[in-house]
């Protein structure tokens, strides 16, 4: 699992997962009293925190701008637990969206100044595909077939005053029929665009990093079919 909180990702994984990990500039024991000053640089790794060092650390993350940060890795031996606990410092919204191919191009839109997927959050009764293929219907004006889940990013936002955490489903999709298409102007989209590979990793970069993580689980996907 890993959570955007900031746009910072923060991965979690158990002590298997570590094996052949790349070196980390930073490493903190998690049994150890949170520092007063901690040093945030480049990768970060921290062991088998406690609940006490996880609540000063979100609050450090979400509140502070850490530019020179780059990720964050806790490795646990409960790993479900830390997982369990993150989320219950947000409030949980479920979202989904797609990533939609039409031969060797991706449909990205342009929303708040910033290159996005198409997605939405579920209306009653919806289950995660149902929700993803409605939502990239009624925001780029197209008609899409579901493929396979590509996976699940967490991101954090603020949203009056509250801590909020959107769980959001990943589909791939195949375009059927595009003529139509059209940004959905209320959704605060202006454009919608089809990018080639090399066009999209050049509009990546004005995006956010959930989105990058996405894209490159995409592609990871697209290479193995």
């Amino acid at each position: 699992m890993v959570v955007f909180i900031n746009d910072k990702p923060v991965a979690i994984l158990d002590t298997k997962e570590l094996a052949g990990h790349e070196p980390f500039e930073v490493e903190m024991d998690g049994r150890d009293p949170f520092p007063n000053s901690p040093k945030f640089v480049d990768d970060v790794l921290i062991r088998y925190p406690t609940e006490a060092f996880l609540i000063e650390l979100l609050l450090t993350v979400k509140t502070r701008k850490l530019k020179h940060l780059s990720s964050i890795t806790i490795v646990t031996e409960e790993r479900d637990w830390v997982k369990d606990f993150i989320k219950s410092r947000f409030t949980i919204i479920k979202a989904a969206g797609g990533v939609v191919r039409k031969k060797d191009k991706v449909l990205f839109i342009h929303r708040l100044g910033k290159w996005d997927f198409p997605k939405g959050k579920f209306e009653k009764g919806e289950t995660p595909d149902q929700c993803a293929v409605r939502e990239v219907e009624e925001e780029c004006g197209i008609k899409v077939k579901l493929g396979e889940l590509i996976c699940k990013t967490w991101h954090t936002y603020t949203l009056n005053r509250k801590s909020i955490l959107k769980k959001t489903y990943w589909y791939a999709m195949d375009c059927v029929d595009d003529q139509q298409m059209v940004p959905q102007l209320e959704e605060g989209i202006d454009d919608v665009r089809w990018l080639n590979n090399t066009e999209a990793l050049q509009a990546l970069y004005n995006s956010y990093p959930s989105m990058r993580y996405l894209y490159k689980r995409f592609r990871e996907q697209e290479v193995k079919v």
